[in-house]
C-alpha cells in the first residue's frame, strides 16, 4: 500500500480520495490546505490527523509517497514541481498546465528523477474506453463525430450577480476549454490524431473567460466537431457516425451509457454508468501500477504522457484561434 496526500478540498478531491481508498491500494496520510480549518474539515471523515498549510513542508515529509493535486489550474505546475523536486510521485487534475512547454519541462523532470507525473483524466483509465473502441469498430468508417460537453456551472448565477468565481477568472487559467473542453479534446486526439485543419470560436464573457466554445477539426476522411460550455446545459450529444450506424455516448467525461444504433434500426447497449468515485478509482489504480510496476506498465504510462503533452499543445492552439487569453501568456 502506498501513502498519499492531497492538495485541494473541493468535491473532486473527495471523489478521488474515495476512489483511491476504495481500490485498497492507497492510504491517505496527509492533507494540504491554505487554512488549517478547511484542511481539518476535509481530513476528518478519513481519520487523517496530519494537516499542512505549508507546501514545502508537505513535499518534504516522509509521511507520503505521492500527492494528488486538485488546486486551481494556475497553481498546478508550480505545486507539481515542488513535489517532484522532493522525490514524490504526482497525479494532477486536468489540465496539467495552460502551456505545453511547462508540461514538457515537468515530464522531463519526472523522468530524470525516476518519478511518475500523471494527468488525472478519466478517459485514459476507464475500462469503458476499450468498450468504446470496440463499438466504433462495429460501425465501419467514421465520417462525422460530434463530441459535446455542455454543463452549466453551479457558479454561473453568482457570476451573473456580479461575483467572479474561480471558474470564470482568466487569471486562474480556467473557463470552458480548460474545465470541460479537455474531456472532448482527449478522445478526439486519442481516436483520430491531430487534424489537418482546425477552426475554433469562443463566446467570451465580460471577465475574459470563455463561457462556451466550438472547435471544428478537419481530417482527410472525416470531420470532428467539439462543443463545450459552462453557461448552458445539454443532454446526450456525443455521436460517432459510421457507414454501418452510430455510436452514442451520454457522458463523454465518464464514458457512460454507450449504445450503438445500426442502420437497420437495431440498438445495442454497450455499457451503463458507474458512480463517480468508482470511475476515479481507475486513475488511482493505474497511478499505483505505474509506480510499483514500472517496467510492465512503461508503454502504457508513456502513451499517457505523450497524449497529455499533445493535448496541451492542441489546447494552446485552440486558445490562440479562439482568442482565449490568460495573463500568463504574456
Amino acid at each position: 500500500m502506498l501513502r498519499f496526500g492531497t492538495i485541494g478540498t473541493g468535491w473532486i478531491a473527495n471523489s478521488y480520495v474515495d476512489g483511491a481508498l476504495d481500490s485498497g491500494l492507497w492510504q491517505l496520510t496527509a492533507v494540504y490546505s491554505r487554512t488549517k480549518e478547511k484542511g481539518l474539515a476535509f481530513a476528518a471523515p478519513y481519520g487523517v490527523k496530519t494537516i499542512f498549510t505549508d507546501l514545502e513542508e508537505m513535499a518534504a515529509t516522509d509521511k507520503i509517497d505521492a500527492v494528488y493535486i486538485a488546486s486551481p489550474n494556475k497553481l498546478h505546475i508550480e505545486q507539481a514541481r515542488v513535489f517532484l523536486e522532493h522525490g514524490k510521485h504526482v497525479i494532477c487534475e486536468k489540465p496539467l498546465s495552460a502551456h505545453a512547454k511547462d508540461v514538457a519541462e515537468l515530464q522531463a523532470l519526472a523522468k530524470e528523477c525516476g518519478l511518475i507525473y500523471l494527468e488525472a483524466i478519466m478517459f485514459m483509465h476507464l475500462p469503458q474506453r476499450k468498450l468504446l473502441e470496440e463499438a466504433l469498430k462495429k460501425i465501419g468508417d467514421i465520417s462525422v463525430a460530434k463530441i459535446d460537453f455542455c454543463q452549466r456551472s453551479s457558479k454561473y448565477d453568482a457570476y451573473l450577480a456580479g461575483s467572479l468565481p474561480n471558474i470564470f477568472n482568466p487569471a486562474l487559467e480556467t473557463g470552458a476549454l480548460m474545465d470541460l473542453g479537455v474531456y472532448c479534446v482527449y478522445p478526439a486526439l486519442y481516436l483520430f490524431g491531430k487534424p489537418q485543419n482546425t477552426l475554433a470560436v469562443s463566446h467570451l464573457l465580460a471577465s475574459g473567460a470563455d463561457g462556451s466554445d466550438i472547435v471544428a477539426m478537419q481530417y482527410p476522411d472525416k470531420l470532428v466537431n467539439l462543443v463545450f460550455s459552462k453557461v448552458g446545459q445539454a443532454g446526450a450529444n456525443t455521436d460517432f457516425q459510421g457507414t454501418n450506424g452510430t455510436v452514442s455516448v451520454e457522458s463523454i467525461s465518464k464514458l457512460a451509457n454507450i449504445s450503438i444504433r445500426y442502420n437497420n434500426g437495431t440498438v445495442e447497449e454497450v455499457c451503463g454508468e458507474e458512480e463517480k468515485f468508482k470511475l476515479m478509482g481507475y486513475e488511482a489504480k493505474d497511478f499505483y501500477r505505474y509506480i510499483t510496476e514500472p517496467e510492465a506498465s512503461r508503454a502504457e504510462y508513456e502513451q499517457c504522457s505523450a497524449l497529455a503533452y499533445d493535448v496541451s499543445v492542441y489546447m494552446e492552439e485552440i486558445r490562440k484561434l479562439a482568442n482565449i487569453r490568460f495573463p500568463s501568456d504574456n
